[in-house]
C-alpha cells in the first residue's frame, strides 16, 4: 500500500514539475508567431484557381452561345461549366504545390528576418547599457559603439551588392 502511495505521489509532482518547467518556458522566452500562414496562402490559392476556371468557363460558354447551330440555353451552359472543371482540375494541382512551397519559404525568410531584427535590438541595448555603465572604460565603449555601426553597415553594403539593380 505504502509503494502505490509512494508512486503516486512522485508521478504528481512529475506533473507538477513538467507543468512548472512548461509555463517558465512560455515566460522565459515570447512566442514568435510567423505572420506567415500556410493555410490562408492555400486557401488563396483555391479561390485563385476557382476563379480562374470560371472565367474560363464563362469565356467557353459565351463562345459557344455564338454558335449559330447551337441552339437552346442548355449546350452553351454545359460546355462552360465542363471546361471551368476541367481548367480547374488542371491548374489547382499545380497551384497548391507551388503555394505551399512558396509559403515554406517565406515562412523561413520571415523567422530569419525577425530573428535577426531581434538579434539586432538585443544587441543595441547591451552596447545602450555599456554606454550608460560608468565602471566601462571610454575606449571600450567606443570601440563596442564602433563594431555596432559597421556589422549594421556592412550589412546594408551586402544587401546592396546582392541587389545590382541601383
Amino acid at each position: 500500500m505504502k509503494v502505490l502511495n509512494v508512486g503516486s505521489k512522485g508521478y504528481t509532482q512529475n506533473i507538477y514539475l513538467n507543468k512548472n518547467f512548461k509555463e517558465a518556458q512560455k515566460q522565459e522566452a515570447p512566442a514568435y508567431e510567423n505572420p506567415i500562414s500556410r493555410k490562408t496562402e492555400r486557401n488563396l490559392a483555391i479561390l485563385g484557381a476557382l476563379g480562374g476556371s470560371a472565367v474560363v468557363g464563362a469565356v467557353v460558354g459565351g463562345l459557344t452561345s455564338c454558335i449559330p447551330a447551337v441552339k437552346g440555353a442548355k449546350i452553351p451552359v454545359l460546355s462552360g461549366v465542363a471546361a471551368a472543371v476541367i481548367a480547374l482540375a488542371l491548374t489547382l494541382p499545380s497551384k497548391l504545390y507551388h503555394t505551399a512551397i512558396n509559403a515554406f519559404a517565406r515562412e523561413k525568410e520571415m523567422d530569419i528576418f525577425s530573428r535577426d531584427k531581434a538579434l539586432k535590438a538585443n544587441l543595441t541595448e547591451e552596447v545602450h547599457k555599456e554606454v550608460l555603465d560608468p565602471g566601462v572604460s571610454l575606449d571600450k565603449k567606443l570601440d563596442d559603439n564602433l563594431k555596432l555601426q559597421t556589422a549594421n553597415r556592412s550589412a546594408a553594403l551586402l544587401f546592396n551588392t546582392m541587389n545590382p539593380s541601383n
